[in-house]
């Protein structure tokens, strides 16, 4: 099978694809034989390096220093190849869906996972690449505007960077809750923001909607508290989903800011949290935006395009029928 590996930190030519032999499933586990997975931001930084300001030190303690020491491929969509001893809950042929995590991994033609572990079956609504591209976006968007900032129906919402995948994801999830969006995106993806559910889109160079608003989700951090705070209503609350280490130690030790709030982190990769998401793409709160596909063997040039962090929607590659 083809995998992908890390050589060294750097452009996209430091990953490459090598053949490898197929995994055997041991006890607990599935073989997953992977029809699409995504190629998000978060891989593009792990090849990189380039992190926001702070965390650079702290990712290479943490994966490596010479060279990132983790697989490339935080998710994947595709069939249950085969089922190792005492392994439960899947069937052979079984569509499916998952992460692999930080860890990573999920850039290979097959891989395995445990059966009790943050895998799904695939809904019959979604195709492989909408489910490659489900989770990326949408866990963090769902974390942040319910549980978080408690987003409730009334509430009006300003999504800066609407049509990425958790920009996306934000706008759709948030419709659903009631809320009433407002958007910023480059001038191409004004419609596709409009689509998703905002009702005012401004072009993000020129500035944003006018405020107030309850709730931020400044995806990028291009605003960060300073350009949002004036934005916000009496009780509103930032959301920063790309911090640097600073603003991440300001909105730990100061989250609550004259009756506002500033909130960063990460979001839980739990099986409860994939399956919240799941309900509610099924009561037709949210479904990935794919922007485009490519092959496995294109994998380098996706990472350029996902190392751009202007892509719309989400980024996918396929696998090969090789059988």
């Amino acid at each position: 099978m083809k995998v992908a590996r890390y050589t060294a930190y750097g452009g996209p030519e430091t990953i490459v694809l090598e053949e490898r032999p197929l995994p055997v499933p041991g006890p607990g586990e599935v073989l997953v034989r992977v029809r699409a997975t995504p190629v998000t931001a978060g891989d593009a930084r792990l090849r990189s390096g380039k992190v926001p300001r702070g965390l650079g030190l702290m990712l290479r303690l943490v994966i490596g220093w010479n060279r990132p020491r983790v697989a490339p491929g935080w998710a994947f969509a595709g069939e249950v190849a085969g089922l190792g001893p005492g392994a439960t809950g899947f069937a052979e042929g079984q569509r499916v869906f998952g992460l692999k995590g930080f860890k990573g991994g999920a850039h290979a033609e097959y891989l395995v996972i445990p059966a009790a572990g943050p895998v799904l079956p695939l809904p019959e609504t979604l195709g492989f690449e909408e489910g490659a591209a489900f989770f990326f976006g949408g866990l963090t968007a769902a974390e942040f505007l319910i549980d978080r900032a408690k987003l409730v129906r009334g509430e009006r919402l300003l999504v800066a960077g609407a049509t990425g995948a958790v920009g996306g994801a934000a706008v759709q999830i948030a419709r659903h809750l009631g809320a009433t969006v407002a958007a910023t995106a480059s001038p191409a993806n004004h419609a596709l923001a409009r689509q998703l559910g905002a009702t005012e889109v401004t072009d993000y160079r020129k500035g944003t909607p006018p405020g107030p608003f309850d709730v931020i989700v400044d995806v990028m951090g291009a605003l960060g508290w300073v350009g949002a705070r004036h934005l916000l209503a009496p009780g509103g609350r930032l959301i920063q989903i790309t911090a640097d280490l600073p603003a991440m130690l300001s909105s730990a030790f100061r989250p609550r800011r004259g009756g506002k709030s500033f909130l960063t982190g990460t979001s839980k990769e739990d099986l409860a949290s994939m399956r919240r998401l799941v309900t509610l793409h099924q009561s037709g709160g949210y479904t990935p935006v794919v922007g485009q596909s490519m092959p496995f063997e294109r994998l380098a040039e996706a990472h350029a395009i996902a190392e751009s962090f202007h892509k719309p929607g989400n980024l996918v590659v396929t696998m090969e029928d090789r059988r």
